[in-house]
């Protein structure tokens, strides 16, 4: 059995709105229903955990009528994402054997990523998606700068997998800044992340103009106007 935690718990200060942007409507939906309905697609017996943000309660369950009874559980975030994921794994089914961890924010993951890194997770414990850098990267150090090889650097997205065991393990850690996501905090604990490609359209919503970009990539008639 497969179980998905879905990062939901920012306020999307970036994006100078009342809104976070995990609720933001894109192309009539709310951002965050994507991602579900993907998972939902790659296995609808999967286990979806919505870790949000206990002021934007009443919203979350409202995301609830956009799919079946009891499809969606839903789980108060913490003070970082670190333990707002540590939140969830509280609520884990028993027989669930991998995990995956999913931003909100990124309402378009193709389901061969998902396949893909569900797949490699199985195999090699611990998978990330991620894909190559095309601009030229220079590093920054105080006034001075210097171009490094952007062929040694890949861009990392969601969702990343992990058998639960390791997965388990790795959050009894205490909580460090350095730990930015699922797999630092994993190879913390001397796993390897093994690194599965991803599709370029898995970018992350974080400023305005990036609802505009999203849209543009979303077929159209493919949305529905209303919830269920």
């Amino acid at each position: 059995m497969y179980s998905v935690i879905i990062v939901a718990g920012g306020t999307g200060s970036r994006m100078n709105r009342k809104t976070p942007k995990q609720l933001e409507l894109l192309n009539h939906k709310p951002v965050i229903v994507y991602s579900i309905e993907k998972f939902l697609a790659f296995n609808k017996k999967t286990q979806i955990i919505v870790v949000m943000h206990p002021d934007y309660r009443q919203t979350f369950i409202g995301i609830q009528n956009y799919f079946k009874m009891n499809e969606i559980m839903l789980v108060d975030g913490g003070e970082t994402r670190f333990h707002s994921v540590k939140n969830g794994l509280g609520k884990i089914n028993a027989e669930t054997k991998i995990i995956a961890v999913h931003d909100a924010a990124r309402p378009l993951v193709n389901l061969q990523t998902i396949k893909n890194t569900f797949s490699d997770a199985e195999k090699f414990g611990a998978a990330i998606p991620v894909i190559e850098i095309n601009d030229s990267l220079r590093k920054v150090d105080h006034e001075n700068s210097k171009s490094v090889d952007r062929n040694n650097y890949r861009i990392v997205q969601t969702p990343q997998c992990f058998k639960k065991e390791i997965l388990l393990e790795a959050y009894k850690r205490d909580y460090t800044p350095a730990f930015t996501d699922d797999a630092t905090v994993v190879e913390a604990c001397g796993n390897k992340i093994h690194l599965t490609q991803g599709n370029i359209e898995n970018i992350k919503i974080t400023y305005p103009q990036d609802l505009v970009f999203a849209s543009s990539l979303l077929e159209p008639g493919k949305s529905k106007k209303n919830p269920r």
